[in-house]
């Protein structure tokens, strides 16, 4: 499955088992643990095969029953009152 070139930068697209990692899905965040994903040995950007996204997918949603639930600490990152263009 891996092997092929990086749509970004034309480096090659290698294996790698990763300890945790991020997804966020429109329903929430998810963090698969001990995943082999796809990284690209020039740039470093990530591919992922379409099992890991269905299985990102069914835990957001609610169809499979993660391991365990983690609580993530949200803060803003600047100042409350920013104007915002209009």
């Amino acid at each position: 499955m891996y092997g092929y070139k990086c749509e970004y930068c034309n480096g090659t697209v290698r294996p790698r088992m990763v300890e945790r990692e991020v997804f966020k899905h429109k329903k929430g965040f998810v963090i698969l643990e001990n995943v082999v994903i796809g990284v690209c040995d020039g740039c470093g950007d990530r591919y992922y095969s379409a099992e890991i996204l269905h299985t990102v997918h069914e835990i957001a949603t609610g169809r499979r029953q993660p391991e365990r639930t983690e609580a993530v600490p949200v803060a803003y990152a600047g100042q409350t009152s920013v104007p915002v263009p209009a």
